[in-house]
C-alpha cells in the first residue's frame, strides 16, 4: 500500500468526525453567561422562584417552572427547591428578574428561602402549535454576595433547522433513537414535549 493512501485512511476518521460535529449541534442553548469565578458545584441550595409571564397564556410560566426543576434536578449539581406564585414566601419576597438587592435584601432571602442561590427568570415569548416558540430569560443570584452566577436569554423556535438538528440530539440522548422520527414530530408539536426539550437544553448549560 502507498504512502498516500495509509495518509488518506488515516484522515478519514478525522474527515467523518469533523462532518459530524458540524451537522449535529449541541445539545445546549447558545446564548447564557457562565460566571468563571465561582463554581456552580459549591452551591448547596437553589431556589427556583416560579417564572414571571409576558405571554398571553397564563399557565405557560408554571408548566416551564416545573420542567426546569425536572431538568436541572437530574443534572444533580445543587440541590432544589421550587417557590410557587401562590405561596406567601413568594409575594412577600416580591422577586424580580430585573431587581437589584442590597445586601440586607439578599440574608432576608437566604433567610426565608433556606437556599444559598436563587433562580428567576421570566417567559418573554410563547407560541403553540403549528408554530411552537419559547423564550426564556433567566438568571440565577449567588445570595452570599449578590452575585451572577449564571444567565440565559435565549428564542427557541420549531420551525428553525437548528432547532430540528437540537431536537433529534435530544432524543438520541434520551435513548429514543429508535423511534427518533416518530418523537421528533411529537416534540414539534406538542407542548408539553417542547418545554421539556428546552429545559433540558437550559438545564445542559448549567
Amino acid at each position: 500500500m502507498s504512502n498516500s493512501r495509509i495518509a488518506l485512511l488515516m484522515l478519514l476518521p478525522v474527515f467523518f468526525l469533523g462532518c459530524v460535529n458540524y451537522i449535529t449541534p449541541p445539545p445546549a442553548a447558545e446564548y447564557y453567561y457562565i460566571n468563571p469565578d465561582k463554581d456552580l458545584t459549591d452551591v448547596g441550595r437553589v431556589a427556583i422562584v416560579e417564572l414571571a409571564n409576558v405571554s398571553s397564556y397564563p399557565q405557560i410560566n408554571a408548566d416551564v417552572t416545573k420542567a426546569l426543576f425536572q431538568a436541572l434536578q437530574k443534572r444533580q449539581v445543587f440541590g432544589l427547591t421550587v417557590v410557587e406564585q401562590d405561596d406567601p414566601l413568594w409575594r412577600s419576597l416580591q422577586l424580580d428578574m430585573d431587581s437589584l438587592y442590597t445586601l440586607e435584601e439578599l440574608l432576608a432571602i437566604h433567610r426565608k428561602l433556606t437556599c444559598d442561590a436563587v433562580l428567576v427568570g421570566t417567559v418573554t415569548e410563547y407560541q403553540p402549535y403549528p408554530h411552537m416558540v419559547i423564550g426564556l430569560r433567566l438568571k440565577l443570584l449567588d445570595l452570599k454576595d449578590g452575585q451572577l452566577l449564571w444567565a440565559l436569554d435565549q428564542v427557541w423556535d420549531s420551525a428553525d433547522k437548528t432547532t430540528e438538528h437540537r431536537i433529534k440530539s435530544y432524543l438520541q440522548r434520551q435513548k429514543r433513537s429508535d423511534l427518533t422520527t416518530l418523537y421528533e414530530n411529537l416534540v414539534a408539536v406538542s407542548p408539553l414535549g417542547f418545554i421539556k426539550f428546552v429545559a433540558f437544553e437550559v438545564a445542559a448549560t448549567i
